[in-house]
């Protein structure tokens, strides 16, 4: 059972402005990543379902955030069907995220006040999934459209909340035109986490990345 609610949820990304995403299929690598990211100031991350018996790493993760993180709300990402969906709340998932739009994934996620944020690619799509209860949506792949097209949808639909993922750096060049274009928060992966620093296990690197970002964001938004 998910630990927070729909509103929490959202409350928790909007506050920050920012969430990682990241897999891995050594449970105690995430661990520790996600350790990284709670210091740095983090309340909101996406595992992502990838990978053989990811939902097994997932169930070790969020045994661990409940004792360790306790303000973090562990969610769930890449989910194209409403059974992964389901089995990943029941392992306490607290948000869902797609690569796409899937109707049956929305039902199961109203029926547990679970969030869920289905990757979008048009005005038409996004207006769609906010009809099904979509409260939080992601323009994916956000390098494919840029800051421009999120100013663009906010101008006739400003009450749309996005999480833009894909091409997202931490940096604040970057993270500051997303955020004037209007987006509610950004999704950031390997970026945030480059490969060479998780190999050699520099969690301080994660940490610092994580809350720089997160200053880039807020000052983004004054």
């Amino acid at each position: 059972m998910a630990k927070f609610d729909k509103i929490a949820v959202l409350q928790k990304i909007g506050a920050t402005g920012m969430v990682p995403v990241f897999y891995h299929k050594d449970a105690e690598v995430a661990k520790h990543v996600i350790k990284a990211c709670y210091e740095g100031g983090v309340r909101a991350f996406e595992f992502t379902n990838r990978g053989e018996f990811a939902h097994e790493v997932f169930g070790e993760c969020a045994k661990y955030v409940a004792r360790e993180c306790p303000d973090l709300a562990l969610g769930v990402g890449s989910i194209v069907d409403a059974p992964t969906a389901a089995l990943y709340i029941q392992l306490g998932a607290c948000f869902v995220v797609g690569p796409l739009f899937n109707p049956e994934i929305a039902l199961v996620c109203n029926r547990r006040l679970i969030p869920y944020c289905p990757g979008c690619g048009t005005v038409s799509e996004i207006g769609k999934a906010q009809e099904m209860g979509c409260d939080l949506t992601k323009l994916f792949p956000g390098d494919v459209y840029g800051p421009a097209f999120v100013k663009g949808i906010m101008a006739p639909c400003p009450w749309s909340k996005i999480m833009v993922t894909g091409g997202v750096s931490p940096t604040e060049e970057n993270l500051t035109a997303w955020v004037k274009a209007g987006v509610y928060c950004v999704g950031m992966g390997s970026k945030l986490f480059p490969k060479d620093r998780v190999e050699v296990g520099d969690w301080d690197y994660v940490t610092n990345k994580c809350r720089e970002s997160l200053a880039f964001i807020q000052q983004a938004r004054v």
